[in-house]
């Protein structure tokens, strides 16, 4: 009986949260919240920073309890008074990437993050949780936000010019925006559709200048077009393009392109990428994300990619936090898709090489990733897509061609067919035993295909379809 009494509590709950109007608790603008993650492989911390408040809520207004992927952590928005939840997000670190490395057993390190949550009307509880390899949480911290807090520190327009690349849909003309104190639209907008950007209905992506100089902006907006281009270039992205905003933000460098530690060059930038992240040659990517946030504010942002200004291949992705690209290397294209598939629908890499320090997806757990699996509960991800008889684990089919070795078209569409086909293959999350990936070959595993394969495609869709539906 008290089992029973417990489940309807539950649902009732549920329910409740997923009745909530955005309107009953929150009041349309953004509270940005800065915290220290820090600590080593042993005992990891966090501490609360600072708060802002910005004028505009850029991100879901339903569905605000719901979570459309574990993450590696999560940040729950309760109301103080009567502990209902009213919104959740999930999300990776690179701090959590750091503590894979040995570096994390010999000393202490600390990461700066932000989040956005929407202002809530108001007191509410916040709690912030990391989780270790298991799902389990292994640190947490619970902190009460009153909206009247005179510490709370309003932020809006820093002078740092932007415009629309693409806007998938506007107000219409009889309808404002809300308020953009100091709007700096300076660039007409691409694509077929002017405007105000509905940022309501769409979800709102922001690219950021890394390492370009006041004389180099033009090429800035160039390379973002191109960032769009590519992008949208494959599916499902392709059919989803209603369903984005992109906005280029035009924050100026002093010094052109990144620091390269392994070279002694240090560059003064807005975000402070480098390469050597790790003490990895081509890992390019920031510890500060308090900068990056920075550099964002007044601008409406949901999904963040930094774009820096070099030819040398790196860059990275981290789910719900940022994607890091390079501009001009000869595999831009294909590397920024597959980073977007990191930071955007949480997608893990395909690819193996069993030298980790510490393996990220131990046998006795499900991977929350939705393209990766351990078969501990595999009927929760891709069971219903394979095909009736097919062998698991799925053996590679033989006649396809090494991504190493194509010589002409003919082998080529042969690579990318092998997209296609789905099933359990064995090796993926940087190990080649006991974690299985969808697809013999897939963007998230190699550069040489143009495809994602119907599992990531599927995943890309149901992400959007989370944060677009109503």
């Amino acid at each position: 009986m008290k089992q029973k009494i417990l489940i309807i509590a539950a649902l009732l709950v549920s329910m409740a949260a997923v009745a909530q109007s955005f309107d009953d608790f929150f009041d349309g603008r953004t509270l940005r919240l800065d915290y220290v993650f820090a600590g080593n492989h042993d005992a990891q911390q966090i501490y609360l920073e600072q708060m802002y408040v910005t004028p505009q809520w850029a991100g879901r207004r339903s569905r605000l309890a719901d979570v459309p992927l574990k993450g590696n952590g999560q940040i729950q928005v309760k109301d103080h008074a009567t502990g209902q939840v009213l919104f959740v997000h999930t999300f990776s670190t690179l701090f959590q990437e750091w503590l894979a490395t040995e570096e994390a057993t010999k000393v202490s390190k600390a990461f700066a993050t932000s989040y956005n949550v929407p202002m809530p009307k108001q007191p509410v509880d916040v709690n912030v949780s990391l989780l270790d390899f298991h799902g389990k949480v292994v640190t947490s911290l619970t902190h009460t936000v009153d909206p009247t807090d005179i510490l709370i520190r309003h932020i809006g327009d820093n002078g740092i010019p932007y415009h629309y690349i693409w806007k998938g849909k506007t107000l219409p003309a009889n309808e404002k925006a809300a308020d953009q104190p100091g709007r700096r639209d300076y660039m007409p907008t691409e694509g077929p559709l002017g405007g105000e950007p509905d940022i309501t209905e769409c979800i709102d992506l922001a690219i950021v200048a890394e390492g370009y100089t006041r004389e180099q902006m033009g090429k800035f907006y160039g390379d973002c077009q191109r960032v769009v281009d590519a992008l949208f270039a494959h599916e499902p992205f392709t059919s989803l393009k209603d369903r984005f905003n992109v906005v280029a933000v035009a924050a100026e460098s002093l010094t052109s392109g990144p620091s390269v530690p392994h070279l002694g060059r240090w560059s003064s930038t807005p975000v402070g990428t480098h390469y050597d992240t790790f003490y990895s040659d081509r890992y390019l990517m920031t510890q500060d994300i308090h900068r990056l946030y920075d550099v964002l504010s007044g601008v409406p942002f949901e999904h963040i990619i930094v774009l820096v200004n070099s030819d040398t291949y790196g860059g990275g992705g981290i789910y719900n936090q940022l994607t890091v690209t390079t501009s001009d290397h000869p595999t831009f294209h294909q590397v920024m898709v597959h980073e977007f598939g990191h930071a955007y629908a949480g997608l893990g890499d395909e690819y193996f090489y069993d030298d980790a320090y510490e393996s990220m997806y131990p046998s006795d757990t499900e991977p929350w990733e939705p393209n990766l699996t351990t078969l501990v509960d595999f009927q929760s991800k891709w069971a219903d897509m394979v095909p009736k008889g097919t062998t698991i684990p799925t053996p590679p089919d033989p006649k396809v061609p090494n991504y190493r070795k194509i010589t002409n078209e003919k082998e080529q569409r042969m690579l990318d067919a092998a997209t296609q086909r789905v099933g359990v293959f064995e090796g993926g999350g940087y190990q080649s035993k006991g974690v299985y990936r969808p697809a013999q070959e897939c963007r998230m595993k190699i550069n040489e295909v143009q495809n994602f394969c119907p599992v990531c495609s599927r995943a890309i869709q149901r992400i959007t379809d989370f944060y677009t539906s109503h």
